[in-house]
């Protein structure tokens, strides 16, 4: 493989990994506040907030993203000065941009996890004088270990699939912002099948061993 195949594909899986890394350490305090809370309108609200990425055309969620990040923002003026370089047509801005985009992948499957979480559980391990950071490690994350990695994968996958989104904010920047969606798409105006077909059965393979640790994890809930 050479370096128009390899660059996409890393670029891919970086950015992949790291908005789903990102995503489980934000949406864990909001899952557990979604499944606990009982200010039913407002969970509504937010609920609903979060899951508009499903139905939103990523062009239009993208196109927002952009204006928000833009240089002549606060957000992106304050980036400017702090770290000297536009925060659109990167991969932190990719990075952003993921995280909003696969933020309901992350969040549905740890609330989810968290609704199962009994309150009696929790005060069994307050009567017997546990700390809040020994209930959490011993007992919270290891009862919500599958909706962790079912989150994690989701929005890995979802990630991987991004092209509106990605092609919005980072553009087509070889060695920086294409992506494996976006280098197909390249490809494929430049009539390179030989090339496309590559791009597009790693692509393939990958999503095909996504969708069977998926299959493993909803096979373990069931039990």
């Amino acid at each position: 493989m050479n370096k128009l195949i390899l660059e996409p594909l890393y670029l891919s899986l970086y950015l992949a990994f790291i908005s789903s890394f990102i995503l489980i350490i934000l949406c864990m305090p909001i899952a557990w506040w979604l499944a606990k809370t009982k200010k039913i309108l407002f969970k509504k609200f937010i609920e609903t907030v979060i899951a508009l990425p499903l139905v939103l055309p990523p062009t239009i969620l993208g196109f927002y993203i952009l204006i928000i990040l833009n240089q002549n923002t606060i957000i992106g003026k304050f980036w400017f000065n702090l770290f000297g370089s536009d925060i659109i047509f990167s991969m932190s801005g990719l990075i952003i941009g993921s995280i909003i985009y696969s933020l309901p992948f992350a969040t549905q499957p740890l609330q989810l996890s968290f609704e199962k979480i009994t309150k009696k559980t929790i005060e069994q391990a307050q009567i017997l004088q546990k700390s809040n950071l020994f209930i959490i490690i011993k007992i919270i994350l290891p009862l919500i270990k599958n909706g962790i990695i079912k989150s994690f994968v989701l929005s890995f996958a979802h990630t991987l699939g991004e092209f509106g989104v990605v092609l919005m904010i980072g553009g087509n920047i070889p060695g920086k912002t294409q992506v494996l969606s976006i280098a197909i798409y390249e490809k494929i105006e430049q009539l390179d099948y030989y090339s496309t077909h590559i791009l597009s059965l790693i692509t393939l393979l990958i999503s095909f061993v996504i969708l069977i640790i998926l299959f493993n994890i909803n096979e373990e809930y069931e039990t």
